[in-house]
């Protein structure tokens, strides 16, 4: 019996271990299965948030979780695979976006082209059969260059020309065509974010078009020091038209733009606005200084004032001279003869 007793209370011991699945609450909280969130609108217990914070968030959260897996356990559930699996509703709440919204990618030149005319994409096979080699090779890609070098491996050489290289032109007429797509690549960049590119870029005089090889020409014309006055012009030569094209040319002053009434009155409005609104500059220096000046001025006012008081008090009012000063008289002080004498001499 002892042993079953001791059986029976280690059982007791461990349950008391774990929490009922069942959590009563005062206000009933707001869960959102699609999302799998728990929104708790209970207050705190200050008590108990003050005698140990750590074990009343981790019950507090132990609760709000086995209220979300009580909700899961009462969905509609699968088997797959020896597994029971969950069919979650539609999310109930709105979550905001992390990012922005995705901006759709720009469309090139020949996107749009295509666009307007209406002509489709066609896919292509991955790979296409070569009857010279005998194989299945790739339709792009770095073995379908190495399917070419191995089926080109011979080329014939122009009677004319037998020192003539053939695999370097067909090599340099690969890469001109590889620069001339990185250039149409950049840009198609520079045109979706509005960056002014040169007119007269291009790689060659084959992938130039012939609006390009003009404006080219008509600016080199007017590269010299007579700016082109004294250039003799090839036959059938053409000037170059467009917008900006006199600008590209040294020498050549822009045409002044056309004002509208309303720009003009937008303008002088502005101009009006920034004189009224403009605060006067105040010169703290000189200011304290002119204050200084004129405190001083009072001053030796005030003390001239006072002076010719005294002496009028102490030599009889009106007959009092203004100046008590004794003349010197002559003969008492020293004369270096030695010493020059400034000024007009007395007599």
């Amino acid at each position: 019996m002892d042993i079953v007793k001791e059986v029976l209370e280690k059982q007791q011991q461990t349950l008391q271990k774990y929490k009922p699945i069942t959590v009563e609450k005062p206000l009933e909280p707001s869960i959102d299965v699609g999302h799998m969130m728990v929104s708790d609108p209970n207050y705190f217990d200050d008590e108990q948030m003050k005698a140990d914070r750590e074990k009343y968030v981790l019950d507090l959260t132990r609760d709000n979780v086995q209220l979300l897996i009580n909700s899961i356990w009462q969905l509609p559930t699968e088997r797959v695979e020896e597994s029971i699996v969950a069919k979650l509703p539609e999310a109930k709440a709105p979550l905001p976006r992390a990012r922005k919204l995705p901006v759709p990618k720009p469309l090139t030149k020949w996107e749009e082209f295509a666009k307007k005319k209406g002509i489709k994409k066609r896919t292509r096979e991955k790979k296409v059969y070569d009857p010279v080699l005998d194989k299945w090779v790739p339709t792009y890609g770095y073995q379908r260059y190495k399917a070419e070098k191995e089926k080109d491996w011979v080329l014939e050489v122009p009677q004319s020309d037998p020192y003539r290289d053939m695999f370097k032109e067909k090599r340099d007429l690969r890469i001109e065509r590889v620069a001339k797509n990185e250039v149409a690549r950049m840009k198609n960049i520079a045109r979706a974010k509005k960056i002014a590119t040169p007119r007269t870029g291009f790689v060659g005089p084959e992938s130039a078009s012939a609006k390009q090889l003009i404006t080219a020409s008509n600016i080199a014309k007017a590269s010299t020091a007579s700016v082109g006055v004294f250039q003799e012009s090839l036959p059938n030569d053409k000037q170059a038209r467009g917008i900006g094209v006199k600008e590209l040319m040294p020498g050549e002053k822009r045409k002044k733009k056309t004002s509208s009434l309303a720009g003009e009155k937008r303008r002088n409005m502005e101009i009006v606005t920034k004189v009224l609104n403009k605060k006067p500059k105040i010169d703290v220096d000189r200011a304290i200084s002119l204050q200084k000046a004129e405190a001083r001025a009072e001053r030796e006012e005030d003390d001239g004032v006072n002076e010719g008081t005294r002496k009028k008090a102490g030599k009889g009012g009106k007959k009092a001279k203004a100046f008590s000063r004794k003349k010197p008289k002559g003969g008492q002080g020293k004369r270096n003869h030695s010493k020059r004498a400034v000024g007009r001499k007395r007599r």
